[in-house]
């Protein structure tokens, strides 16, 4: 049952980073083959000691190019895979991980000076660089709020979504979800209000239900062409996919060069490529072949390439109410006539896209895509 987050006190801070101090590295990452531990700490993928969130031995940290948005939040990912067991290339899909595997995401704020006493009033922002140590959080500059497994078992994949507690000394599974009412505050200063959804075992599983005929669960992210760019490493600066190969987490990649998307944000790449960088990530796992959102005719994923099916001059088939009384998916030329940038500016539930993950809207984003639409050729759309 979702309920609403109690904002943590100053005290309780200070209580819980003293603690951290006092704490030893924990035992190696416990991979349980079945069940459902309440507490995160159980599996010792992720452990707080001296003041900081830290990564277990063999627990590798990664990003992606362009994340999917979720509220201005950021997101330390990372992956842990059993000794000897690697993830096999693959050109388009998720990369194939072994049984044994962890991937771990967890989604935090970056605190402003006011906000370090009671963890609700964090920073809207887009720079990854706040908060973060290489290789962890830094908990006097962040606000934690969840963590979520995607485990790899003998049966398949299972999504475990765990929400930090207000002394941010332990994160419980909640598998009826959350929701977390925070204060973004921008560099401008403005102040906007966002109820942060932790989502239920039910959301976690739509989403990553990439194929609606199979529903089967599996990972979103860790593809080849969004791990494909170099990541700050403790040890220096190298190439994800380079990393995952040198330490054995990853096989099979062929010789030449790779999949690759933009950083939706990266000034030295095209518009059309940051756009469809964006799409991808944030749309592309539903609005896909065989996603959930096949029905709607409008695929947004990487392999898409036909006009029509991106959108363009198409008529909606499912979107109901989420027209906003706009006649094409996409307009070219005109994004104000466009159906894609109606729903993204929403934050009507039954108008929204995605329909999930956020309770803003991703402002850059939406400015992006409209961009975007303004560059295309206009044309004249015929009913």
């Amino acid at each position: 049952m979702m309920r609403f987050r109690t904002l943590f006190l100053a005290a309780a801070l200070a209580l819980s980073l003293g603690s951290c101090t006092r704490m030893q590295a924990p035992a190696p990452v416990h991979f349980f083959a079945e069940g459902m531990p309440e507490k995160l700490s159980d599996w010792n993928v992720l452990y707080l000691s001296n003041g900081k969130l830290n990564l277990n031995t063999g627990v590798l940290p990664y990003d992606l190019d362009t994340p999917l948005f979720s509220d201005y939040a950021h997101k330390l990912r990372t992956v842990w895979m059993p000794e000897k067991k690697a993830a096999r290339y693959r050109e388009y899909e998720a990369l194939e991980f072994p049984v044994g595997t962890i991937i771990s995401k967890t989604f935090y704020f970056p605190l402003t000076k006011s906000g370090r006493g009671d963890g609700a009033t964090v920073l809207r922002s887009e720079d990854a660089a706040l908060g973060a140590t290489g290789d962890g959080l830094a908990l006097d500059q962040v606000r934690l709020v969840e963590t979520r497994l995607l485990v790899r078992r003998e049966h398949g994949w299972v999504t475990l979504p765990y929400v930090w507690n207000a002394e941010q000394t332990e994160a419980k599974l909640m598998r009826g979800g959350e929701i977390v009412p925070l204060t973004l505050v921008g560099e401008d200063g403005r102040r906007e209000q966002a109820n942060y959804m932790v989502p239920d075992d039910n959301q976690c599983a739509g989403c990553h239900s990439v194929d609606l005929k199979s529903k089967d669960v599996d990972p979103i992210g860790p593809k080849v062409r969004h791990l494909n760019h170099d990541y700050e490493y403790v040890d220096g600066r190298e190439n994800q996919l380079a990393r995952w190969q040198k330490i054995g987490y990853l096989s099979g990649v062929p010789a030449g060069d790779l999949p690759k998307n933009p950083a939706w944000n990266d000034p030295n790449a095209s518009l059309e490529a940051r756009a469809r960088s964006y799409l991808d990530i944030n749309c592309g796992h539903c609005h896909s072949q065989k996603g959930a959102a096949r029905t709607s005719g409008m695929w947004l994923d990487a392999a898409t390439q036909e006009l029509a099916r991106l959108g363009q001059c198409k008529l909606p088939i499912a979107a109901g109410q989420g027209t906003g009384n706009r006649p094409w998916d996409i307009a070219p030329g005109k994004p104000d006539d466009s159906i894609v940038v109606y729903r993204m500016e929403s934050k009507d539930p039954g108008v929204m896209m995605p329909e999930l993950g956020r309770s803003v809207v991703h402002k850059e984003g939406v400015q992006l895509i409209r961009d975007w639409i303004a560059a295309m050729p206009q044309q004249q759309c015929d009913k």
